[in-house]
């Protein structure tokens, strides 16, 4: 199986790719299982889409930082 893995952001902005062949590891199976997990939408979870002016972000539940879910709160709470 491949994974692979970009991250993007931070302080400097640097982006990250990585890429990683399971074949032949002897931490394969545990892998691929982690894989499988991690692209598995959770049951029930919810999807959210923020607008800022023109940034638009994209951010799945439970996924979300302290920042994200106070704001999604407090927009869906009062917002008109």
């Amino acid at each position: 199986m491949l994974i692979t893995v970009t991250r993007s952001g931070g302080f400097a902005g640097f982006e990250k790719l990585r890429a990683l062949d399971t074949s032949g590891r002897a931490d394969a199976a545990e892998l691929e299982e982690l894989a499988r997990r991690a692209v598995t939408p959770v049951a029930d979870g919810y999807h959210y889409r923020i607008t800022v002016d023109d940034e638009v972000l994209d951010l799945e539940d439970p996924c979300l930082s302290d920042a994200q879910r106070t704001l999604i709160r407090t927009v869906l709470d009062e917002g008109a």
